[in-house]
């Protein structure tokens, strides 16, 4: 029988990860496997779009089960209960027979050890909905004594009982596009490959003690868990916001990634905006998602339209110079940024000149907003903050490769967005910069009336308006701060996406936002609640109740940046980096 985990690291993620709520999954792999709640049986499910299966860019969402009420049997086919003990490399099942264990090899087998000297095994149903897409092959180094398949609705069941040895291991292959079944070693050998490659993944970060540690390992175990393999269109190992729900490699969601990497495996950092980038459309656009299948540009709700995120890659790209310069990368990705930024500033100009607006709610990530409450398009003040850090990024980015014109029209440029936001947008008796559908201010108010704050060129006057309003309790500054709707204006709700909720990376940008302007009390302050907020709950989440400080029900679990950032938050109190995004221009 194989021994318990030696790594320290993974024995202090014991029984952190609920397969109930998150899949035991491994970097690289598309297998996700849960338990099915209150019942002692699993199920699996795959991280791909499957768009052959069910046409639709969402529809992988309502995928059902691959393998379904898998269970664990005795020689008779009857069914064993089990006690579960969860590690980031594998699944202990406790049953009265012994103990099986579970993990994921190379990167698509599921691979099940049996107790020494025992005859049993497993049964589940396959769905036929896979058919013409999935192959199940099975192998093992012990005797096969039964396989039985029975057809039943919706597919097939499938019983499997082994027999003969001590470290036997049961293989199941899910064949995709020419995959094929590895050679089976002993259990032993394949649990510990497992437990040596998760080892070293914790072992590349950088150290993190008390009273952080625990959340900032399962962190890193996110992380790792969301990664997958290149396959299709997907060129450079991606990491997805969740596979549990968001598959594919998303365009903000991978700047945000490419912040906590960098301190792990930088060129790993570096592959997540190349797969934007390489990606990059003929007219200088970045698709809003690269999967498997191609890429994502346009969606048809709540409007028709082209669809994209906001422009911080740049930004990103600096955060890893930081930690590892490598000229060569900013050479690289510095024409492609440029080519950014001319979309965003030809493409998406209305009736507010020298102003960028949003021409589809999704471009801006804020998804469910009562910025888009009365519709499309919106001349927001997030989007222009952001061009203004993208353009003070390349003007960095242009002085290192050797482009000084390039960085001093860079730096002219963003100087004239910041006026034209003062000019157009700043209203001085509300002390907010105010979001605008055609020529009507937008009645919400959120931190995004804020953002001008970021870019470390307001007045005196302006920057304490702003800050007035980020620290009142009725407004942005709550129990579990920040709001991103204030807590006193009508839309309001502390439960419901993007209308209330905290959210990880936009506390992320005003820590830094106050950072840059001198504010580094009220700064420490918030990003101190910040990593409170995230570990006091179990998991890691999309968003947060600002109220009560837990995930609602429809935050979605091991979500990415939320984990990404809380690593960075962590390492900015035991190493603050001297930011070059952070000084002022």
């Amino acid at each position: 029988m194989a021994a318990d985990p030696s790594s320290p690291y993974i024995k202090l993620l014991r029984n952190r990860i609920d397969i109930a709520q998150t899949p035991l999954s491994a970097p690289g792999s598309r297998l996700l496997l849960y338990r099915n709640p209150k019942q002692d049986s699993l199920y699996l499910k795959f991280a791909e779009r499957l768009m052959e299966m069910v046409p639709g860019l969402e529809a992988h969402r309502n995928h059902p089960p691959f393998l379904q009420n898998f269970v664990l049997i005795n020689d008779r086919g009857d069914p064993l209960s089990f006690n579960l003990v969860s590690y980031p490399h594998a699944l202990f099942l406790e049953t009265s027979l012994g103990i099986f264990r579970i993990t994921i090899h190379e990167p698509d087998s599921l691979v099940i050890g049996l107790p020494p000297a025992i005859r049993a095994g497993v049964c589940f149903k396959v769905s036929s909905l896979y058919a013409s897409l999935k192959t199940l092959q099975f192998q093992t180094n012990g005797k096969l004594m039964k396989h039985e398949q029975t057809p039943v609705e919706g597919g097939c069941q499938h019983e499997y009982i082994v027999a003969g040895g001590e470290d036997l291991a049961l293989v199941f292959t899910f064949e995709h596009q020419g995959n094929s079944c590895p050679q089976v070693a002993a259990f032993s050998e394949i649990l510990t490959q497992a437990e040596c490659m998760w080892h070293k993944w914790f072992s590349q970060a950088p150290s993190m003690s008390d009273p952080y540690r625990d959340q900032y390992y399962y962190a890193w175990w996110v992380l790792a868990n969301n990664l997958a393999e290149p396959r299709g269109q997907l060129k450079h190992e991606g990491l997805m916001p969740s596979k549990h729900q968001y598959i594919g490699v998303w365009n903000w969601d991978a700047g945000f990634h490419a912040i906590a990497l960098r301190h792990n495996d930088p060129s790993l950092a570096r592959d997540q905006l190349r797969i934007l980038l390489e990606n990059q459309l003929d007219d200088g656009m970045l698709p809003d998602v690269v999967h498997d299948e191609g890429i994502v540009t346009s969606i048809d709700h709540p409007v028709a339209g082209i669809v994209t995120k906001p422009p911080i890659l740049a930004w990103a790209a600096l955060k890893i110079h930081e930690v590892d310069p490598k000229l060569e990368f900013l050479r690289e990705i510095y024409p492609r940024l440029k080519r950014w930024n001319r979309w965003w500033v030809t493409k998406n100009v209305g009736e507010m000149p020298s102003l960028a607006q949003y021409n589809h709610p999704y471009s801006s990530g804020l998804d469910d907003s009562p910025l888009w409450d009365r519709g499309i398009p919106v001349v927001s003040p997030d989007l222009n903050t952001y061009l203004t850090i993208q353009m003070d990024s390349l003007a960095v980015m242009a002085d290192l490769i050797g482009l000084p014109e390039d960085a001093s029209e860079w730096r002219q440029r963003a100087d004239a967005i910041t006026e034209s936001m003062v000019e157009q947008m700043y209203d001085p008796p509300g002390g907010i910069f105010q979001a605008f559908y055609h020529d009507e201010a937008v009645p919400a108010f959120t931190p995004f009336n804020l953002y001008p704050l970021w870019t470390g060129r307001m007045n005196a006057e302006i920057e304490a308006r702003l800050v007035e309003h980020l620290t009142n309790p009725f407004t942005f500054w709550s129990p579990y701060p920040l709001r991103t709707v204030a807590g006193d204006d009508p839309s309001y709700s502390a439960t419901t996406m993007w209308r209330g909720p905290v959210w990880i990376n936009i506390n992320y940008i005003l820590i830094e936002a106050l950072q840059r302007v001198g504010r580094r009390a009220l700064a420490e302050e918030l990003r101190s609640r910040t990593l409170d907020l995230v570990a006091r709950n179990d998991g890691i989440h999309e968003f947060y109740d600002p109220e009560q400080g837990t995930p609602p029900d429809q935050a979605v679990p091991m979500f990415g940046w939320s984990a990404a950032l809380f690593i960075d938050l962590c390492l900015q109190l035991k190493v603050p980096l001297n930011s070059i995004a952070q000084r002022k221009s």
